[in-house]
């Protein structure tokens, strides 16, 4: 086929048979570095853009001559790196099921029986793809194409040796002479890029691509280049000057709620990123989307040369492929739901399907025409064979099979087995290990570079990702430094005697714990890069272990900033030893426990599939750590069965570590409360004793800190041994992520499956086969109709809203401020939309259309916005955002409801409260009825690239969503065709027409229009390059008026071309004429002023034509309250794995902390396990909010996103909600918590005192999650809130009297955050219930024994101190003349008053207090979100 087209570049060497890799490198390269030299690193704006008119004009390149062998050299050329694709006899299957059934929070526990639905989910084989057979050999391109749903995707997974997620994948498919198996090891060179673009959203593009080409960096250096970095320099640089988007080197990537490049833009870099990877077979997904049709032209001229040059083989599916574009493929293969009915030479397919009695109409596109054979409702039939032509698919293929076009194509089918398929495999194979450096590590995997340069390019990439988002380690930081002065001045100046014992154990346990809490969000940050990571695993541009690696390299210098600040703020606020070794030892141990339990939540990030099931095992491994270590419970004091944690928990030798350089060579004498008896009186030494005290001999007044450590079984000798072991732990965890990181999956579970929600499983779902491109379509299923059926479908115009009123922009400019200064986006734009118009928004991708619809429909909330826009000659009145429709190109919807409750959602909250709301749900079915989604109104939404609806049926909901709100004003779509086939895309559009005939004003910006698609709309407004106007006016019949408007300044639309096509072509040639000024000076021009002057002038004149109700939401707020909590219960719900992780979360901590505190007794010492063991509920709170905070950031993320923009509801509605949701779910985990909890610790049985607890354990649920909630409410990400947590639990856990005793607390603390700490008044409460009239039973360690003065018996000896300092001391044998016994404390209650708890009515004064709490915690959540909810912009 190559020869029919002779304007292409041929491949070097005879016949196009020989290619030289090292010529086409020094070729590509030279011409970057002509721009590199222009231009350095820092790209030039849009306006100074210098990217070539025609990207495949490859003859007019010396060096391209040169790599022809025009210069008669090729000496020291590099082996090709060619290999081809066979198949035949490729079937594919996969789960097929009717659907998938969305489980709920009851359902998921009901037997099989009970749950209905008649069995109707249960999975089952489907053929995705059947019998498929080709060749693309090197050199060859392949358009395969097929409606949404036809196995287009699935068809080039498989071709691209990807094969994980079908379940049985029968027939042979050949990589050059090389089976599937064997061509695993050549990953990196057979290449998939997915319709999704998955980018680390704070790179900017040029650190992208720097990644990718770093990463691909062959061996060898390209002859006439210094070295190996400038010929990637050059590769790069040309890269992005082919497909024109150097000018966002430096621009932030961006995504759904990051500004960055535009989505044409996005989806180049993924083009260029794609191609980066230096593949030699390539399969494209839908490339183009997004795309205006220069540039979508100029890609694929682009692609054409690449594979004629490197001998390349390209297989490429496109929706709503034009002819310029079609033409540009050797072959063509089209499927219609898995059959292939036609696959054979690109010139033979529409005379094929014409020989059927198919008829192509003149100008249209011949793709569209390929892929609507089967479909009734758009084929056209000759008059004379309407009886007899093939009416079905399988027709079709039996026509196919019968045909001499399928008998040549079988000859292909043997290439595997010929010689030039064994050499070409045999000099790929060469060509690759070339290429390889040499790695003993990286030896047998399909990488390119070694593995230490890879941990080198990660780790400049990894330090480029925290630079992307540096509020992340602000908040870090941040975070640190508080809590290091916090906890500094909690313990300021402790004592070195006994009594600052638990203080200094309090203060190292409070650095680990700090330490390992700020490590928790590291489960966070696991699941955000995840999909990029799978993604270029399957580039095979590194071994995961690399990133892995270089993350730990990253780490090592914050980690030591970190460390050094809080250990030199601590360590010397608290007092500890003053010696530079025990310092050193104590920073050391810091930054290993640090870098150790950082492992720890990476390796549970990566082990687990979800965030939901990672989060449950997070906040389970942060009790365990804790609640381990040998603080809260002494190693000797542990049980038997759960003392296995304490021996494979870091944190307990790094404890141990800690108290053991602490109190190594100290001497403790006893005071206060420990010296019995003490005060005035009482000064012999002989007659005194310590008590409890650990590891106080008996009698004695001072221990020394070897007894207090061998006591808790610690020995300073073991020092280094425990380091030693914490380090062992940080290399296992290593280990261990690598393994799972290496496992991860490239789509995820269940991806391209609908979701139904259980309680419609009697309602049927039909859907085609498990395939990506938009399962839902089948036999049955028909996404188009004909004008007549959409005639019939809809109801009389009447019942659409109808527009009267007039909508004008002037002088509109809109600038944002950058690094490089102030950039204009847009300038000096006019125009306007009248009712019963369908105006086109048309230009190059980044030429400001999406800046211009969001400008005009007030959605920005950054720059500055100058100009008039008016509504009937007046300013935007309050209620214009939600009167004005405005479909995104981004489909951000509540991935949780079904289709049907997104749309009463909408119609609900945003048609007029005068409405009612059987008119509201009434108008739903209207929709439903023009959008055709009667077959999935019962699915779920889901998640783009799993489970839920496909690209195309998340479109046709985002507009739908908008007309269910009956914008009176006008109705903006950003791109409401890309993605969708050109079938659908036409009955957008025409849908959009009947809209616009019946009075509605409409402006749409689109890219890739057909010839009939364009003629479709009355005006277009066409910008150019920064903003600039091109034209403004009326389109004329077939385009007749611009056509005539571009001829007239010389640039004449050929007969035969789409004039859409054409137009933007023009304008966005760089070497052209300078259309905006010619425009300026038009006649059109002047004539657009004047008719925009007098419409603004007799409609400002005029009354108001849309009346303003004055409101700026739809319906009142309770309203909006009520309809909001119900969709977020409804989401909630549903959400089976959230809520299964927060019951079992507070199950398994309940269960865990009861059998740790098992029948607590009521020693001296097991008083303090009492407040511990109520103390440790504290830390139910950390696991449950790392796992809240992205979901209510998910929530809040859709709502900035869209709904907020819209003016659907408040910001309080959307509080409120969330809030509310919650509720019950709070109080099932406050009592499963309780009962797991209550009574296996042993405490009261009687309800006086287990009621009071309960009370308080629920309102605790409250209060927590409320604190979780204000931090994500202000947080600017889920990392930076996982952040924020422990300084505020750590805060308020450390001055609520338990670490630290209210009496040694420093004042400065005392009188305001102690009585003003939540955590205070629950401790109080829980502690006064649980252990105010517990009788102390001391043991015999706990006693104080010493010898009374004179002849005096014990209780003669100790009246004044038992009337003093030992008040609550208990002396059991007062008569005795020798040998008195004393311990601390005769009931908890004495117990009680040394925490400030004087009195036992302290309990409900505490609970009332800590109600209090409750309601102040969640209007910090209003407040927090108040103060970030930004105003968006409007003109000046």
């Amino acid at each position: 086929m190559t020869s029919q087209q002779p304007d292409r570049p041929m491949t070097p060497g005879g016949g196009g048979e020989q290619s030289s890799e090292n010529m086409v490198t020094r070729t590509l390269s030279r011409i970057s570095r002509i721009a590199s030299k222009a231009y350095g690193e820092t790209y030039p704006d849009e306006e100074n853009d210098t990217t070539d008119d025609d990207a495949s004009n490859w003859d007019r390149m010396p060096e391209v001559k040169a790599l022809r062998g025009e210069d008669g050299s090729e000496n020291g050329a590099q082996k090709a790196r060619r290999l081809g694709v066979t198949w035949s006899g490729l079937t594919i299957k996969g789960i097929g099921a009717d659907a998938s059934f969305n489980e709920n929070v009851v359902s998921q526990a009901l037997p099989e029986k009970l749950k209905g639905g008649g069995g109707a989910g249960q999975e089952s084989l489907r053929t995705i793809v059947h019998d498929s057979h080709g060749c693309v050999k090197p050199g060859e391109m392949l358009l395969v194409l097929g409606r949404p749903g036809a196995g287009c995707t699935s068809l080039l997974k498989v071709l691209s040796n990807r094969r994980s997620e079908f379940v049985e994948v029968d027939g042979q498919v050949n990589f050059g002479s090389l089976s599937p198996q064997e061509a695993t090891q050549y990953r990196g060179q057979i290449i998939m890029n997915t319709e999704q673009e998955l980018f680390y959203p704070t790179l900017t593009v040029g650190e992208t691509i720097d990644f990718a080409t770093r990463m691909k960096t062959p061996k060898t250096t390209a002859p006439g280049f210094a070295s190996a970095e400038e010929s990637r320099v050059g590769s790069r640089d040309f890269l992005l000057k082919l497909l024109g988007i150097q000018h966002t080197f430096n621009t932030k990537v961006g995504n759904e709620f990051i500004r960055g490049v535009s989505g044409g833009e996005r989806k180049r870099v993924s083009i260029v990123e794609a191609m980066a990877t230096r593949g030699s077979v390539y399969c494209w997904d839908n490339p183009t989307r997004g795309l205006d049709a220069s540039t979508a032209l100029q890609y694929t001229k682009a692609l054409r040369d690449m594979t004629t040059i490197f001998g390349l083989s390209t297989i490429v599916t496109i929706y709503q492929a034009g002819n310029g574009i079609y033409d540009l493929f050797d072959k063509v293969l089209v499927l219609d739901e898995g059959k292939q009915i036609y696959y054979g030479p690109l010139k033979a397919a529409k005379p094929f399907m014409e020989d059927l009695a198919f008829v192509c109409a003149d100008g249209a596109n011949v793709a569209d025409f390929l892929t609507s054979v089967t479909v009734p409702t758009e084929r056209r039939i000759r008059s004379d064979c309407e009886a007899k032509f093939p009416r079905t698919a399988k027709a079709i293929l039996a026509e196919y099979q019968a045909s001499t076009i399928k008998k040549d194509m079988m000859a292909e089918y043997g290439y595997p087995t010929t010689q030039e398929a064994k050499s070409n495999t045999e000099e790929f194979v060469q060509a690759i290990k070339d290429e390889k450096h040499d790695s003993k590590l990286m030896g047998s995997l399909p990488v390119t570079v070694g593995f230490t340069n890879q941990v080198k390019v990660a780790t400049i990439r990894q330090y480029q990702i925290i630079r992307g988002d540096l509020r992340v380690v602000i908040v870090k930081q941040v975070s640190n430094l508080v809590q290091a002065l916090s906890a500094g001045s909690l313990f300021y100046n402790t004592s070195t005697d006994t009594s600052g014992l638990f203080l200094r154990s309090g203060a190292l346990f409070l650095a680990l714990l700090f330490n390992s809490l700020l490590a928790q969000s590291e489960v966070t940050d696991s699941f955000f890069g995840r999909p990029v990571l799978a993604k270029q695993k399957g580039f095979a541009l590194y071994h995961p272990a690399a990133v892995v690696i270089a993350q730990i390299i990253t780490d090592i210098p914050i980690f030591l900033l970190q460390v050094t600040i809080f250990s030199l703020i601590l360590y010397f606020l608290v007092g500890l030893t003053v010696s530079a070794s025990a310092f050193f030892i104590f920073w050391f141990i810091l930054f290993t426990t640090i870098m150790t339990m950082t492992g720890l939540f990476r390796t549970i990030g990566a082990a687990f599939p979800t965030f939901d099931a990672a989060s449950k095992l997070s906040g389970l491994a942060v009790n365990a750590v804790l609640l381990y270590n040998g603080y809260m419970i002494r190693k000797p004091d542990m049980h038997p069965w759960f003392v296995w944690i304490y021996w494979i928990n870091p944190l307990s030798y790094a404890y141990n570590a800690l108290l053991s350089n602490e109190f190594h060579d100290k001497l403790l004498p006893c005071v206060g409360p420990n010296l019995v008896p003490n005060g005035p009186g009482y000064g012999s030494s002989a007659n005194q004793a310590c008590t409890g005290v650990r590891g106080a001999s008996l009698g004695a007044t001072s221990l020394t800190g070897e007894e207090y450590l061998d006591s808790l079984k610690y020995s300073h000798s073991d020092l280094a041994r425990n380091i030693g072991i914490v380090w062992c732990f940080w290399f296992l965890y290593l280990v261990v992520t690598i393994v799972f990181t290496s496992r991860w999956a490239e789509t995820a579970p269940r991806s391209g499956q609908l979701l139904v929600p259980r309680k419609f499983t009697k309602k049927p779902v039909r859907s085609s086969p498990q395939d990506e491109e938009a399962r839902g379509n089948d036999e049955k299923i028909n996404i188009s109709s004909t004008s007549s059926d959409m005639k019939n479908a809809t109801p009389p115009d009447t019942s659409l809203i109808q527009n009267t009123s007039v909508f004008t922009w002037k002088n509109l400019t809109y600038t944002v401020q950058t690094p490089q200064g102030p950039r204009v986006l847009l300038n000096n734009v006019h125009g306007w939309v009248k009712p019963g118009m369908l105006g086109a928004l048309m230009g190059s991708s980044g030429a400001g259309k999406t800046t211009l619809l969001d400008v005009l429909a007030q959605r920005k909330t950054d720059g500055t916005i100058n100009g008039n826009v008016l509504v009937d000659g007046q300013p935007l009145q309050v209620s214009f955002q939600r009167s004005a429709g405005y479909c995104e190109q981004l489909d951000v919807h509540e991935s949780l409801a079904t289709v049907r409750e997104a749309l009463e959602f909408s119609a609900l909250l945003r048609q007029s409260r005068k409405t009612s709301r059987e008119e509201k749900l009434k108008y739903v079915d209207v929709i439903i009825n023009l959008l055709e989604m009667h077959d999935i109104e019962n699915c779920l939404v889901g998640t783009p690239g799993g489970a839920g609806l496909s690209v195309e049926q998340r479109k046709r909901l985002t507009i739908g969503v908008e007309l269910v709100a009956k914008p009176s004003i006008l109705i903006f779509l950003d791109e409401p065709t890309s993605g969708l086939d050109g079938q659908a895309a036409f009955n957008i559009i025409r849908f959009l027409k009947k809209l616009a005939a019946a009075g509605q004003a409409i402006l749409v910006t689109i890219h890739q229009p057909s010839a009939q698609l364009f003629s479709q709309f009355d005006t277009l407004l066409l910008l150019a390059k920064g903003g600039n106007t091109v034209y403004f006016g009326d389109i004329g019949e077939n385009g007749a008026q611009i056509k005539e408007y571009f001829g007239r300044h010389d640039a004449p639309c050929p007969p035969d071309a789409n004039p859409a096509e054409h137009m933007i072509d023009v304008v966005s040639s760089r070497h052209g004429k300078d259309w905006k000024k010619i425009w300026l000076e038009s006649p059109e021009h002047e004539k657009m002023l004047a008719e925009l002057g007098g419409m603004v002038a007799v409609a400002a004149a005029s009354p108001p034509r849309t009346a303003d109700d004055g409101f700026e939401f739809a319906v009142p707020l309770w309203e909006q309250m009520t309809i909001v909590s119900h969709r977020m219960q409804i989401a909630l719900w549903r959400n089976t794995e959230y809520v299964n992780n927060k019951f079992s979360l507070h199950i398994a901590i309940g269960l865990f902390a009861g059998f740790s505190f098992w029948m607590v007794g009521d020693s001296v010492a097991e008083m303090q396990l009492r407040l511990f063991a109520v103390f440790q509920f504290i830390f139910v709170a950390p696991g449950v909010i790392a796992q809240l905070q992205p979901l209510f950031i998910e929530k809040r993320d859709i709502y900035d996103a869209r709904e907020k923009k819209a003016k659907m509801y408040s910001w309080i509605a959307f509080v409120t909600a969330l809030i509310v949701a919650e509720l019950p779910y709070l109080l099932i985990c406050g009592l499963q918590f309780f009962l797991c909890f209550y009574f296996t610790v042993g405490y009261p049985g009687e309800a006086s005192k287990a009621g009071p607890v309960l009370l308080v354990m629920l309102m605790y649920e409250f209060v927590y999650t409320g604190i979780g909630q204000f931090i994500a409410a202000y947080a600017p990400n889920a990392v930076a809130a996982s952040l924020a947590n422990p300084l505020i639990i750590l805060t308020l856990a450390g001055y609520c009297g338990v670490l630290v005793p209210y009496q040694v607390i420093t004042e400065f603390w005392r009188y305001w955050l102690y009585y003003m700490n939540p955590f205070n008044y629950m401790m109080g409460s829980l502690l006064i219930f649980t252990s105010w009239n517990t009788k102390v039973r001391c043991q015999e360690s706990e006693f104080a024994v010493f010898e009374p003065l004179g002849n005096q018996t014990c209780g003669e000896y100790l009246g004044n101190y038992m009337l003093g300092m030992g008040v609550g001391a208990n002396l059991t044998n007062p008569d005795a003349t020798t040998s008195c016994k004393v311990c601390q404390y005769k009931a908890g209650s004495d117990y009680l008053k040394t925490l400030n708890l004087p009195e036992e009515y302290y309990g409900w004064r505490d609970i009332g207090i800590f109600f209090i709490f409750v309601i102040s915690s969640y209007g910090l959540v209003y407040l927090l979100m108040k103060l970030r909810t930004k105003k968006t912009k409007k003109a000046e």
